[in-house]
């Protein structure tokens, strides 16, 4: 029987149609003015909302209820209470108030803090958003919430990215009053993300240890073919793949989640899904939900969901695209282009404030990107490069020009697209090519942030995008509100023009893969932050700090506890890293190929004995090399030790990051004679699955 789709849609969700139903009127009328102005809600309301939340939970099947937030682990976390309420005689009853909604109190000390919380300082909060809706999930009641300690600082993701909503949502107001916008009350980031993945077998992913720990592939012999044939991408889902879609999709349908797109990827066993873009914070709860159900999903069909930048050395890694745009409540695009871009004043400001913004605060773009796992990606000539440019199109860099050098402006024409037999329909060329090494790109109405990894929140970029186009947005504000009327469209125009020259560097519409390109970046005075090394420092660089206090999204100890958060978690990575691949050589992969050697040198002994004169040499040669490979291993992993252990006893965060290159440098030395020697071990005498079987299972 197939499946009611519009039916099926939210329909674990206590979205708009449920409150309409459940509440009174008032109690209603209420909640929706919180949700639309971000007013506060008083208790009495929040008692009402959490009675009929309640009974709609049970009779959707939930027995508990959870605060579900997202610390600075980069995951959420829950932790769940039943809605049983003893009243005597061993009776029971269903209880759920107005206070626990609102509140919750976590454990503080347990979650990253980055020292804004002592082991000993326990007690923090959740708290209730009621501009993301509640669903269920494992018949359990999901409340979203921010996570904040004690004293207040935020200890989470979604509280510094509502904060950076509200601050451009101040800015961009001002902004649209100079042109006499006033119905308009609220303005919004809206992002869409697009998310790649790869899908292995179970028991081969169990098979091998760098997966289960890492979640990447620390050595492996490329397998006789990989992407270049170019004909994964696009191409027929597999019967296993298609299942697993079809599945995730439902599920996430449930959960009101528009996922819409599904493909296969450049990469053999990669693929993507994309959603329908939405406001801010519920794409990027959205996205947290669809990371958790794709890999649950996936354990249901046999597979694993491998959600790392690289898993796989020699084909593509992962990333995820963060579609970017501003939306007011009038249902707005404000980098909607219209007909004739070069007369549209308020698309050219909101166009050029972001422009300015990527440049001025490019360091901060890549900061949000940076993880251990992405700088195996970025700059791969597989992801954007990690220099931060815009691309905008031959049409929009023909704009500028118009308003820089005062050209004569024309309405912008259709272009029919006529690609050959008659038969085919003709239809309308887009206003710009896509530039896939770009990491800003315009893509007709929004801006495509290309460098976040597969894995990452997007709440990060997000707070910077926000924040950075809100400070540019209060530039120009401050700016125009003292021009007279009559005088503002002069001013505008002469803002706009200085803003274009001066900030134009960003943009670049060629090819971000050519050496020539880092050049002309250097030239110009472009980020180029390489590495995670390069990248930590700059997010606690004084014109950074400077914007994050002064819009309110970050307290200076808020700052300076992320920044210590990034060098653990990288610091933490590189050494699990570095530890497993220890391990693994030590426990399967050094004694596999000696256990070869043996047998081979066995083989030859034999033979000779029986046949004195038969010719050994091929044996001989192969035991040569592999004896050489076994003792360049043996000697590389115990530097490896030495590597780790040194790290380890360094006091400095910052030195360990920058030493932790050197280690991943062994491990890379490491791995060219492992590849090498795997190409010569035959897969019975490997405790492991080759990527051949890995990439090509499913």
């Amino acid at each position: 029987m197939k499946k009611n789709i519009p039916e099926l849609y939210g329909s674990l969700v206590f979205n708009d149609r449920v409150m309409k139903s459940k509440l009174p009127r008032d109690v209603y009328k209420a909640l929706l003015k919180t949700i639309e102005s971000g007013r506060h809600l008083e208790l009495d309301v929040a008692n009402a909302v959490a009675v009929a939340m309640k009974e709609w939970a049970v009779e959707n099947g939930a027995t508990h209820f959870t605060h579900w937030f997202q610390p600075m682990t980069g995951i959420t976390a829950e932790k769940h209470d039943s809605f049983i309420n003893p009243v005597g005689k061993g009776e029971v009853i269903m209880d759920f108030s107005g206070k626990e909604l609102v509140k919750g109190e976590p454990d503080a000390s347990s979650f990253p803090s980055g020292g804004l919380r002592a082991t000993f300082e326990a007690r923090g909060y959740t708290a209730w958003d009621p501009t993301s809706p509640a669903f269920i999930k494992d018949d359990t009641l999901c409340i979203p919430t921010a996570f904040c300690s004690y004293s207040g600082e935020a200890l989470d993701k979604k509280t510094p990215l509502l904060r950076s909503m509200e601050a451009i949502n101040k800015q961009a107001l001002r902004v649209l009053r100079l042109f006499g916008n006033e119905d308009v009350s609220r303005v919004l980031p809206t992002v869409g993300p697009e998310q790649e993945y790869f899908l292995v077998d179970k028991e081969l992913f169990l098979q091998r240890a760098d997966l289960r720990f890492c979640g990447r592939t620390l050595f492996g012999a490329p397998a006789p073919k990989g992407q270049e044939m170019d004909d994964h991408y696009f191409g027929a889902l597999r019967p296993r793949v298609s299942a697993f879609m079809k599945e995730l999709d439902e599920e996430l349908w449930k959960l009101g989640i528009p996922a819409k797109t599904r493909h296969n990827e450049v990469a053999p066993a990669q693929h993507e899904l994309a959603t329908v873009y939405t406001t801010t914070n519920l794409a990027v709860d959205a996205n947290q939900l669809t990371m958790e159900i794709m890999k649950r999903v996936a354990e249901r069909h046999g597979l694993v969901c491998l959600l790392h930048e690289k898993p796989f050395e020699g084909i593509n890694g992962s990333g995820k695209h963060n579609n970017w745009s501003l939306s007011t409540d009038t249902g707005i695009n404000l980098l909607d282009p219209d007909r004739e871009p070069a007369k549209n004043l308020r698309f050219l400001l909101f166009l050029t404030a972001t422009m300015k913004a990527v440049d001025d605060y490019g360091d901060l773009l890549r900061v949000s990107v940076a993880t251990a796992g992405n700088d195996h990606r970025l700059g791969g000539n597989e992801a954007p490069p990690a220099i931060v440019s815009m691309f905008i199109g031959d049409d929009l860099a023909a704009v500028l020009d118009i308003v820089e050098h005062d050209l004569k402006s024309e309405a912008r024409k259709d272009v029919a697209m006529t690609p050959g037999p008659q038969v085919f329909p003709h239809f309308v060329k887009d206003t710009t090519d896509r530039n896939r090494t770009s990491p800003f790109a315009f893509t007709g109405n929004k801006f495509e942030f290309r460098m976040p990894g597969s894995a990452l929140s997007v709440s990060g970029p997000n707070v910077v995008l926000n924040t950075a186009v809100a400070e540019v947005l209060k530039q120009f504000a401050d700016r125009l509100e003292t021009v007279p009327p009559e005088k503002l469209e002069t001013e505008v125009h002469i803002l706009l023009k200085e803003t274009i020259k001066q900030h134009r560097r960003i943009v670049f519409n060629g090819n971000g893969y050519t050496d020539e390109w880092v050049e002309e970046a250097h030239r110009r005075g472009l980020y180029d932050l390489p590495s995670c090394a390069e990248a930590f420092p700059c997010f606690v660089a004084p014109k950074n700090v400077k914007l994050f206090t002064e819009h309110q999204v970050f307290t200076e100890s808020e700052l300076f506890s992320r920044y210590e958060i990034m060098q653990e978690n990288y610091i933490k990575t590189i050494q699990i890293e570095a530890k497993t691949m220890v391990s693994m050589m030590d426990k399967a992969f050094l004694p596999s190929v000696l256990s070869y050697i043996k047998e081979l040198a066995q083989t030859a002994s034999s033979v000779k004995a029986l046949v004195p004169q038969a010719p050994t040499a091929a044996q001989e040669t192969l035991i040569d090399a592999l004896s050489g490979l076994y003792a360049s291993i043996y000697r590389q992993k115990e530097d490896l030790k030495n590597a780790i252990a040194k790290a380890t006893g360094m006091p400095d965060s910052m030195d360990k990051v920058r030493y932790c290159r050197s280690i991943l440098a062994k491990m890379d030395e490491m791995r060219v004679d492992a590849d090498e020697a795997e190409r010569l071990v035959p897969d019975a005498f490997l405790s492991y699955p080759a990527y051949d079987k890995l990439l090509f299972s499913v």
